[in-house]
């Protein structure tokens, strides 16, 4: 048996949504298939210790090799799906559901001369129509209630129905008109058929369609003065309305579509696929492949439904992806299929909603492919092999620093630094950098200052506590390392040939040069930038070595962005208003709240300030002056539009 910590997921790789698991034995089978609301909790407690589980648990954890998952919208769409897989694959430790006892239905006797509606569990029989399964009991008794105030059908057992037919006298739901009492002859059985029809159609997701209906029915007994039956189809609407929140179809009952997403990182193209079969989730693959050229996604579609789709395989009428089709390859599909196929891409609605879970769901999956490879260690060599070969090193570099330079328009310009010690993220020594030298917008002159800091700190470090053998790494009061004792084998800057040129004028001027060595890489090709060449050095796509740098590089621009923005939204939260003495908080509140805005605020006189309670004249006028010679322009960080403050 296998030890469930050789294929344990890292903790952060697997996501917090609700969604399906699936566990595989050595051969690929499926052999348990759960669901949960929020999959990292889930996940982890079959790899707490193997005492606390039980004997079928330990059993299965130690049968599978390998687990892997799948994030849906809600949990209801969970349950479908889980449902859904049980049955397909029929896993040996799902036994329990199996027989499908836990999963109540919604069954329709559609074979009956009247048919009847009820909520049941267990093997469903020939001659019935069924919806679901569903998650709680309740709510689908809940929806059925609603619904049977709009489709007054009959719900009532063989018992029931024949005592009231004997006696010529309906049961409480006919009296209470959730039932057409077709018992006692009020409907004819084509009637009632009709009635369930509707109930049914609106089950399998043809919703909209009933609702319009009622709607003009209930304008036009409106209109008709008929206000009776106006606020009888008011009252269905609402109950309509209400079940609509509680139905678990995906979408319409008849849809029969393949929903593809694709997820890019530069390096690698992540491609999911969910089958609808009859309005629900009836499975997905997924697919991750390395880039071997620039292409944009759109014209990956064409090879991989070309790659899917065959003649023992054709495609499904409805194709909704992420990225439009060309009519040619539309044509190729109809081909195929020897009908009409539409590729579309959907911007509102259900099937937008299915569809951004098809792409979350690619997005994890590239996720899951990098944390895979950052924790091989083989891959984690070759990379740094890789860079020591581009580079010209006489060895792998062990410590890389990179450094980025975040600002807006020249506002709140920042600088970060962050460490990959091995291939692996050191965080504990990423460090933040406010650019206080100059004001205004140069990347060069911050990426001066922000390597003469750390490079300087470096040095002081060095000058302070070098010994006979070389510079104390580790602070001989507390035992701690000194972070910038260590100097990088590698400092990669975020850009191209200028940034690079800076970072040598830095490391020259420090007497650095020789020690460490330096590159740049720039996001437009991806190249790798030395200082004094003149061309770039292009890496494959494929390189590890090109993926650790482009790793590192968008963890820098990662940890820079964060923190300009934060500084940004303090500094935004100040104002001409601050400078003023005796102003507190709560009366910038009520000057704010009476006028609107600052502009506004500034128009105003000391008069019509001091009417503002709690201003008196004084302050009004302090106000009044401080604001008078404030004006100044502000950038509007949606359009980029420079306007009056």
């Amino acid at each position: 048996m296998a030890d469930p910590a050789s294929y344990r997921p890292r903790p952060g790789s697997i996501p917090t949504e609700p969604g399906v698991y699936r566990f595989f034995d050595a051969f690929g089978n499926v052999i348990y298939v759960g669901k949960a609301k929020n999959l990292r909790s889930r996940l982890n407690s079959y790899f707490a210790d193997p005492s606390s589980l039980h004997f079928r648990t330990q059993t299965m954890v130690r049968t599978a090799a390998r687990v892997e998952w799948t994030v849906v919208a809600n949990e209801l769409e969970a349950l479908q799906l889980e449902y859904t897989w049980i049955q397909q694959f029929d896993p040996r430790f799902n036994v329990k559901y199996r027989d499908d006892k836990s999963y109540p239905w919604l069954a329709i006797t559609w074979n009956e001369t009247y048919p009847r509606v009820f909520v049941g569990r267990g093997a469903k029989r020939r001659g019935t129509r069924y919806f679901g399964p569903f998650g709680q009991a309740w709510a689908i008794r809940e929806t059925v209630d609603a619904l049977l105030r709009v489709f007054p059908m009959r719900s009532c057992t063989d018992g029931v129905f024949k005592r009231a037919k004997a006696s010529g006298r309906p049961c409480l739901l006919g009296d209470i008109g959730k039932c057409s009492a077709p018992c006692v002859g009020r409907v004819g059985s084509e009637e009632h058929r009709e009635i369930v029809d509707g109930f049914c159609r609106f089950m399998a997701g043809d919703s909209d369609r009933i609702v319009q209906e009622l709607e003009r029915e209930m304008f036009e007994a409106s209109a008709e003065m008929n206000f009776e039956r106006a606020a009888v189809l008011r009252d269905q609407l609402a109950g309509l309305t209400k079940a609509r929140e509680r139905n678990t179809v995906v979408l319409p009952e008849t849809t029969r579509a393949d929903v593809v997403g694709f997820a890019d990182d530069g390096q690698q193209v992540a491609v999911q696929i969910f089958h609808i079969r009859g309005g629900r989730i009836t499975g997905e693959r997924g697919w991750i492949a390395d880039r071997s050229d620039d292409r944009d996604l759109a014209e990956l579609l064409e090879p991989f439904l070309l790659q899917l789709y065959t003649g023992e395989n054709p495609p499904p009428p409805l194709i909704l992806s992420s990225v439009p089709a060309e009519p040619e390859l539309i044509a190729l599909l109809e081909g195929m299929r020897g009908a009409r196929v539409e590729v579309r891409v959907p911007v509102r609605g259900d099937k937008r909603t299915l569809l951004e879970t098809v792409l979350r769901n690619a997005e994890l999956s590239l996720q899951q492919q990098a944390t895979r490879r950052a924790s091989d260690l083989t891959t984690r060599n070759r990379a740094l092999e890789e860079i020591a070969d581009a580079l010209g090193l006489a060895e792998p570099p062990l410590r890389i620093e990179c450094f980025d330079i975040s600002h807006t328009q020249g506002s709140e310009v920042v600088g970060s630094m962050v460490v990959f010690e091995d291939g692996l993220a050191r965080k504990s020594d990423y460090r933040r950098f406010v650019i206080k030298s100059f004001e205004g917008s140069n990347d060069v002159a911050a990426m001066e200052e922000v390597l003469s800091r750390r490079l300087g700190r470096l040095l002081d470090e060095r000058g302070r506590d070098e010994g006979e053998s070389g510079p104390l790494l580790v602070d001989p009061t507390t035992g701690a390392p000194r972070k910038f004792s260590y100097a990088p084998a590698l400092i990669v800057v975020d850009g191209g040939s200028p940034q690079v040129a800076a970072a040598a004028r830095v490391l020259e001027e420090l007497g650095l040069s020789g020690e460490i060595a330096l590159c740049g890489l720039a996001k437009r090709l991806e190249e790798v930038w030395l200082p004094g060449e003149e061309y770039p050095v292009i890496l494959p796509r494929a390189s590890e070595g090109l993926y650790l740098l482009q790793r590192v590089r968008d963890e820098a621009h990662r940890f820079a962005i964060t923190h300009h923005r934060s500084r940004r939204s303090k500094s935004m939260l100040s104002s001409a208003l601050d400078a003023v003495p005796g102003l507190g908080e709560m009366r910038r509140k009520a000057l704010l709240s009476q006028f609107g805005s600052l502009k506004k605020l500034r128009g105003a006189t000391p008069e019509e300030i001091a009417a503002v309670p709690g201003i008196g004249a004084t302050l009004a006028a302090a106000i009044h002056e401080a604001l008078s010679g404030a004006g100044g322009e502000a950038l509007n960080l949606a359009t980029g539009e420079v306007t009056p403050t």
